[in-house]
């Protein structure tokens, strides 16, 4: 009787398993590639396209945020450890050592300053070089490391005079083998749930900085 419970037990949760791994396929890992973005967002040519030529992977995600490019682009000049942070989970990024303080709430004046072939530290995991700077437009950081081809590119586009699309695009040549793809099976939805914290993190200190700046403006209107 105990061998046969254990037998039926053992059945159903492989079943479970199953299922489970059907619906993160089909369902969940889609939705975590597109989070935010729209069809014409995913199908739009992005500079990190050309540096990647033949990705195997791919993801686009977007946020819409009350707030002028302007408003945003510093967030992302002074991104780093022992600069601005990553504005995601900060407690996950000090424990795997990427960042070693909470991401700032403030502009900081001395981290303004990106150009080609610098390196965004990140901690005891090396850095992000920096492949192309067009102000307040894209940032696309990138490289090459024992055959994996990545970029990471954040593009800024203006809906209108007070708001803008942040959209996000990843692309990797990932070399086959089981050890990269266990690799990219835990990489995956990590970088999904720190990606879409990001997004919100720059939204929030986006906004903000455009509510300072039109108060003044806003005290003189009333006046």
């Amino acid at each position: 009787m105990w061998v046969v419970t254990t037998g039926l037990f053992v059945g159903v949760m492989f079943g479970v398993a199953v299922v489970l791994a059907v619906l993160y396929g089909a369902v969940v890992r889609p939705w975590s590639r597109t989070w935010g973005s729209t069809a014409a967002e995913r199908a739009r040519e992005m500079h990190s396209d050309g540096f990647v030529p033949k990705a195997n992977f791919i993801t686009t995600m977007a946020i819409t945020v009350e707030a002028r490019r302007e408003h945003i682009w510093p967030w992302l000049m002074q991104m780093g450890y022992r600069r601005g942070g990553l504005y995601s989970y900060d407690w996950l990024d000090r424990l795997f050592g990427y960042l070693d303080a909470p991401s700032a709430d403030d502009l900081l004046p001395g981290f303004q300053t990106l150009e080609v072939g610098d390196v965004i530290p990140m901690g005891r995991s090396g850095g992000f070089p920096v492949h192309r700077v067009d102000e307040n437009s894209a940032l696309v950081l990138g490289g090459e490391q024992d055959g994996f081809r990545w970029a990471w590119e954040f593009g800024l586009y203006p809906i209108d005079a007070h708001r803008t699309r942040i959209v996000t695009r990843n692309r990797a040549n990932v070399p086959t083998g089981l050890r990269w793809r266990l690799f990219m099976a835990l990489l995956e939805p990590a970088a999904f749930v720190m990606t879409r914290r990001m997004l919100i993190g720059l939204r929030q200190r986006a906004e903000r900085l455009a509510a300072r700046e039109s108060l003044p403006a806003q005290r003189a209107s009333a006046a």
